[in-house]
C-alpha cells in the first residue's frame, strides 16, 4: 500500500516519504503567459495534479507551489533568440504586462475546466526578481559565474556532475558542438542574467549588480521554490522537455548556491503527440481547451481521455479517441447519478484502487477497476459511495454531475401539472393513469423533494 513514485533523477521506482511528515512540498514548473496554453501543455498539469490527489489521499498535508513565467523565457533553451513575452507582445500589439495578465487568467480558466486543484502558492517570476538576483549572488559568491558582453553565465564546467538528471554526455557535447555559442565557454553553460541590448528599450528590465537587464529563465525556478519550500524540498513536477535542459540547469544552481539538488523526487510527464509529432506552439497551430469546447465536448472528457494513459508514456491525441473518452464519462456519471444516495464505501475495493493509484499513479489500471465495480453486484449504494471516493483522485466531478435539462413538450408537462393537483387532492386512481399517459408518450416522471421531474425514458449516456 505505499506510495511508490518513479524518480527521474535515480531513473527508479521509489517509496515516497516526505521529509518533514506530514507534509509535503511540491513545485511544478508553470506556464510561460506569452499565448494560450495548448491540450499538451495541460496534459502535464493534469499528470501533476492526480500527483498531488494521491498525496492527499494517502493522508499527506500538500504545500504545493507553481511559478507563472512572465519574463526571461527566450526563444530558445539556449540563451538565444527573443524573449517570449516581448515577442508575445509584439503579436498580439499588447504590454508584456498585458498579455502576461491575460495569459494567466486564461490558464487558470482552464485549469478550472479540468478541474486541475490550484496550487498553494501562485508565484510570478517579476514578483521575485530580488530573490533572483540574491540566488545569482550566492553562485557568484561561490564562483560558479562569469561575465560576457551580454549577461552572467553560469560555468558548467565547475560541477563534476552536470547533467546526471538527463545523464548528459557533456564531454560529448565538447567534442561535437557545432552551435554558435557566442562568449560562452562551454556548450552547457547557461545565462543567470541577461543585459539589456544597447540599441532598443525592453519593457520588462531591473536594475541588479551587473547592470541593466532580466533574469534567465532557469534562476526564476530555483530562486521561487528555495524561497517557499526550502532547498531542499519533496517533489519537483515538469514536462520531459524539462529533463534535458531546463531542470538540470535548476539542479546546477541550486547545488552552487545550497549544496543540494533541489528536490529530493523529480517527476516528469509526457507529451500528448498529434499524427506522432509532439505538439507544439512552435509549430503554427495548436488545440486548445476552447478548441474542445467550440466542438461540443465537455473538458473533463478530455481529462478521462489522459487518465486511461499513464503519465510516463506518450499519448497520441486522436478524435476518435475523445469521442470514446466522451461516451465513457457520460456512462460513469448516469450511472452515479441513478443509484441514489451513497452508502458506505467498499473496502476491498477501496484497497484495490489504493493500491493501483500508489503504483506510480497507474491511473489506467483504476479506471479499469473503475468498471469493474459498476458491472459488480454491489448494492447500488455502496457502489455510489465508493466510485466517488475514488474521484477524490480522477477528479471526474462525479458527484456534482446532473443530466442535461431536456425540453419537454408542452402537453407532457400538461398531464405532469394535472397529475401533482390529483395528488394533491388524494385522487390517487386519477393520478396513476396520468402517470401512464405520460410514460406512454415516451417519458418518466420522477418524484423527487424539490419537486417531480421529467426524463426522456431514452436518455443519452445511459448505462448499457
Amino acid at each position: 500500500m505505499s506510495l511508490r513514485l518513479f524518480d527521474t533523477y535515480t531513473r527508479t521506482l521509489r517509496d515516497f516519504e516526505p521529509l518533514d511528515p506530514p507534509e509535503v512540498g511540491l513545485y511544478g514548473c508553470g506556464p510561460t503567459v506569452y499565448d494560450y496554453a495548448h491540450i499538451g501543455n495541460l496534459r502535464t498539469y493534469l499528470f501533476e495534479d492526480v500527483l498531488r490527489r494521491v498525496l492527499a489521499f494517502n493522508g499527506f498535508v500538500v504545500k504545493h507551489v507553481m511559478n507563472i513565467t512572465d519574463v526571461g523565457h527566450l526563444t530558445s533553451d539556449a540563451d538565444t533568440g527573443e524573449d517570449r513575452m516581448e515577442k508575445g507582445s509584439r503579436r498580439t500589439g499588447k504590454s508584456a504586462w498585458k498579455i502576461a495578465e491575460l495569459y494567466t487568467q486564461a490558464f487558470k480558466d482552464d485549469m478550472e475546466r479540468l478541474n486541475i486543484l490550484e496550487p498553494t502558492i501562485w508565484c510570478r517570476a517579476t514578483d521575485h526578481i530580488p530573490e533572483q538576483i540574491e540566488t545569482i549572488r550566492g553562485i557568484e559568491k561561490n564562483g560558479f559565474t562569469y561575465r560576457t558582453s551580454d549577461g552572467i553565465y553560469f560555468d558548467t564546467s565547475k560541477l563534476p556532475d552536470y547533467g546526471y538528471l538527463a545523464r548528459l554526455d557533456v564531454e560529448g557535447l565538447q567534442a561535437g558542438t557545432r552551435v554558435e555559442m557566442g562568449e560562452k565557454r562551454h556548450p552547457t553553460d547557461f545565462a543567470l542574467w541577461k543585459f539589456s541590448p544597447t540599441d532598443e528599450k525592453r519593457q520588462m528590465e531591473w536594475e541588479s549588480p551587473w547592470g541593466v537587464g532580466f533574469p534567465g529563465w532557469h534562476i526564476e525556478c530555483s530562486a521561487m521554490s528555495s524561497k517557499y519550500l526550502g532547498a531542499f524540498f519533496d517533489i519537483h513536477c515538469g514536462g520531459e522537455d524539462h529533463i534535458a535542459v531546463h531542470h538540470p540547469n535548476e539542479i546546477a544552481q541550486t547545488q552552487a548556491c545550497h549544496g543540494t539538488r533541489l528536490a529530493n523526487f523529480w517527476m516528469h510527464g509526457y507529451f500528448l503527440q498529434l499524427d506522432s509529432e509532439k505538439m507544439a506552439k512552435s509549430a503554427g497551430g495548436f488545440l486548445r481547451i476552447q478548441t474542445l469546447l467550440d466542438r461540443g465536448y465537455d473538458p473533463l472528457a478530455y481529462r478521462f481521455f489522459c487518465l486511461g494513459a499513464h503519465y510516463r508514456t506518450k499519448l497520441n491525441f486522436a478524435w476518435e479517441g475523445i469521442d470514446g473518452a466522451s461516451r465513457a464519462l457520460d456512462r460513469l456519471r448516469a450511472a452515479v447519478h441513478g443509484w441514489g444516495s451513497p452508502g458506505a464505501v467498499d473496502e476491498g475495493y477501496l484497497a484495490e484502487f489504493t493500491e493501483q493509484v500508489n503504483n506510480d499513479l497507474n491511473t489506467p489500471r483504476a479506471l479499469a477497476l473503475c468498471w469493474k465495480l459498476v458491472k459488480s453486484d454491489l448494492p447500488d449504494a455502496v457502489k455510489k459511495a465508493t466510485l466517488l471516493e475514488f474521484d477524490r483522485v480522477l477528479g471526474l466531478r462525479l458527484a456534482e454531475w446532473q443530466p442535461p435539462a431536456e425540453a419537454v413538450p408542452e402537453e407532457i408537462m400538461q398531464l405532469v401539472v394535472e397529475r401533482q393537483r390529483a395528488r394533491a387532492e388524494r385522487r390517487w386512481q386519477e393520478a396513476d393513469a396520468l402517470r401512464e399517459q405520460v410514460m406512454e408518450a415516451g417519458y418518466e416522471i420522477l418524484d423527487t423533494p424539490q419537486g417531480p421531474r421529467v426524463r426522456s425514458r431514452k436518455r443519452k449516456g445511459t448505462p448499457e
